[in-house]
């Protein structure tokens, strides 16, 4: 690893009692969640959805379907360089999961990932994409799109400071894309129920490819729409039924608050599926989430990150080995 590029780790319990630091980026999902009046209320009623989420998978030996608890934890990743410009900004932040058993009293370790977000990733779709297409007839992606953030992933979850923290590698579980149509499968699984293949892969697929990433998409029993789970490795054989299950309560629980038309509608998915923000027949949590706001703080981080990452580091990030390409 090069001595100049290097992470730090900072773990804050996700709870109700969280209230976002100055450094967390307010677009973040949980973030949105944990602002306003109704902050204390909101995260009450998430905890609570996840859990009861939980206990509806693992319903084994669970016949008062409240045996398991599940407990999260903010991981901000911190990346340093001899650019003094950088130390201050966080380079990604995951979710991490950790099961109590109320049965047994034990704890048990769930996946890091989850929900994922990146100042770096906010530039890309919010600043830099725009600009590439502002002027052209139609939509195209920039050549090496991806590819620093890319890099600066897999350099992460590879470093000596992620294996110190982590068992496994991290899954990210995010919402189907809108641009495409989901094919339902045989393949069924147990605790990630029935596989979709798409049409096509989507801006995200090809983004997340570039990290390091293979796709796969599952609609867990009893969930509205497929789950879009980005991994490493094998996501069936790496991961326990219990870690599985501590990813899909926690990021369905979350995409029914912020994408009810698709992950709370009335009806599940078809065997040939197209998600769509336009469905009308869904229902709403009691659970306030401002989209457009976060679409709007978006935009504003991604320039952030031009003029106090991107531009700043641009000569250390064409001279390192590990990122030049």
């Amino acid at each position: 690893m090069n001595n100049d590029l290097r992470f730090s780790i900072k773990s804050i319990p996700f709870d109700e009692h969280y209230q976002p630091a100055n450094s967390t980026r307010i677009t973040t999902n949980f973030a949105n969640l944990a602002r306003g009046q109704q902050r204390e209320e909101n995260l009450r009623n998430t905890f609570r959805m996840i859990n009861n989420r939980f206990n509806a998978l693992a319903h084994w030996d669970n016949p008062t379907g409240d045996r398991y608890a599940v407990a999260l934890d903010i991981i901000s990743v911190g990346i340093h360089t001899s650019d003094e410009h950088t130390s201050a900004l966080p380079l990604i932040e995951l979710l991490k999961t950790s099961i109590t058993d109320r049965s047994s009293q034990q704890q048990i370790a769930g996946i890091v990932g989850n929900n994922f977000s990146s100042y770096v990733r906010d530039y890309d779709f919010s600043v830099l994409l725009p600009e590439h297409n502002k002027h052209l007839p139609g939509f195209s992606v920039p050549d090496d799109f991806g590819e620093l953030h890319g890099r600066l992933y897999q350099h992460f979850v590879n470093s000596d400071i992620y294996k110190a923290h982590f068992g496994k590698q991290p899954v990210i579980c995010l919402s189907v894309s809108g641009n495409r149509t989901y094919q339902r499968t045989e393949n069924r699984h147990p605790v990630l129920g029935a596989e979709y293949v798409q049409d096509a892969y989507s801006l995200t697929d090809a983004y997340f490819s570039k990290m390091g990433l293979s796709v796969r998409y599952f609609m867990p029993p009893g969930s509205a729409a497929p789950l879009a789970f980005y991994f490493s490795g094998d996501l069936l054989s790496d991961y326990s039924s219990l870690e599985l299950i501590s990813t899909i309560s926690t990021m369905d629980s979350f995409q029914k608050i912020y994408r009810p038309e698709i992950y709370n509608a009335n009806s599940p998915a078809g065997k040939t599926y197209r998600p769509s923000l336009n469905n009308t027949d869904f229902s709403l949590t009691r659970i306030v989430y401002d989209r457009e706001e976060r679409s709007r703080l978006a935009v504003e981080q991604g320039n952030f990150a031009k003029e106090h990452f991107i531009r700043p580091c641009s000569a250390f990030f064409a001279q390192n080995s590990a990122l030049a390409g």
